[in-house]
């Protein structure tokens, strides 16, 4: 889906209030009752209706704000990376170390998982510690010439822009977290995101990603695919030197539509009118493979649902689930004095 600050029309660090407010006006303004002319009305309202349900949940907001924030720190590494190699300033042996020696002061621990020692120096000289006590001019000569020879000890301690790329920060985490640098024998997997619709899971439509070396690769998707759903696409991840390279993760979203998945059943609104949901009618709905009737029970309220046996997207046994159409209530398009009388009379309790 669209980011659900944009739909809203709010900043990130909106406060609830906020988001109720907007999504109130947004509703009132997109709502299909309101906008009779316009085909994709029930579209936005249900987009607007999505991005508020997201929103207003702490949890969900927060997993969103967290995957947002990872995504743009992976497209930061990558423009880095690529622009770093464009000029030929990659060296991956030392950028690999660099990754280390950051990541064990993020840790505090060295490779062996124990407490880290301050250290002055990112490279301990072996003739500093043999040094005797009788020699302090000389020592504080080889500090005095220390910032013309290499960095300082706290410029150390804060790594260049782009010394480390990303794939080598990430392994170097992996090492730190396993305990161990020898055990990682596989490079990170590239983790991302496809959107696609419900007519292209059913057509089976490949949608393509970008690879971390710019190559575009095809996602197969079909029979058990539908939202959230996740696909592995071996050895199409990140590339590091000695290492077996990572996969490519993808996660399938099915954007907003006519239909709103629920697993693998479809769900779509059926808007009825008061005499037809109190008498019952005979009506059609479109289906995600064209027109399908349908028989709205009499006294149908706007929280009854009728299911559909076999139009839903297509599970892995080749089985497809159901699709769900939920009643909803609309007015008529002008107020109608009759039911205007009607309704008060039966809020009133007065019987004509």
């Amino acid at each position: 889906m669209r980011d659900p600050y944009s739909v809203l029309g709010v900043k990130r660090n909106a406060g609830q209030e906020e988001i109720k407010a907007a999504w109130r006006s947004l509703a009132k303004a997109v709502h299909p009752d309101q906008n009779h002319d316009d085909p994709l009305a029930t579209v936005r309202f249900t987009e607007a209706g999505r991005a508020y349900d997201l929103l207003r949940d702490p949890e969900k907001r927060s997993r969103y704000d967290r995957q947002q924030r990872e995504a743009e720190l992976r497209r930061m590494e990558q423009m880095r990376r690529r622009e770093a190699e464009r000029k030929g300033k990659v060296e991956a042996p030392r950028m690999s170390e660099d990754a280390e020696d950051m990541i064990a002061r993020i840790f505090g621990v060295d490779s062996r998982g124990q407490q880290a020692e301050p250290r002055p120096q990112a490279r301990p000289q072996p003739q500093a510690q043999s040094a005797s006590p009788a020699q302090p001019q000389q020592a504080a000569a080889q500090d005095s010439r220390k910032p013309a020879d290499e960095p300082a000890a706290t410029d150390e301690t804060m790594p260049a822009r782009g010394s480390a790329p990303g794939g080598a920060i990430i392994s170097a985490i992996i090492r730190r977290i396993r305990g161990s640098r020898a055990r990682i024998d596989k490079a990170p997997d590239l983790v991302t995101d496809i959107t696609v619709t419900v007519e292209d899971i059913l057509n089976r439509v490949r949608p393509t990603i970008e690879t971390p070396e710019g190559q575009t690769i095809r996602v197969p998707i079909g029979a058990g695919t539908t939202d959230g759903q996740v696909i592995r696409l071996r050895e199409a991840g990140y590339r590091i030197e000695n290492l077996r390279r990572g996969d490519a993760v993808v996660t399938v979203r099915v954007a907003p539509g006519r239909f709103r998945t629920d697993g693998f059943d479809l769900r779509i609104d059926l808007p009825i009118t008061i005499e037809n949901a109190v008498l019952g009618c005979e009506t059609t709905i479109d289906g995600p493979l064209g027109p399908i009737p349908v028989t709205v029970p009499a006294w149908s309220g706007s929280d009854q649902t009728i299911r559909i046996e076999g139009e839903g997207l297509t599970k892995d046994n080749g089985e497809r689930g159901d699709l769900i159409a939920e009643i909803r209530l609309l007015l008529w398009e002008k107020p109608d004095a009759k039911m205007i009388d009607l309704m008060r009379s039966l809020r009133e309790g007065l019987y004509l």
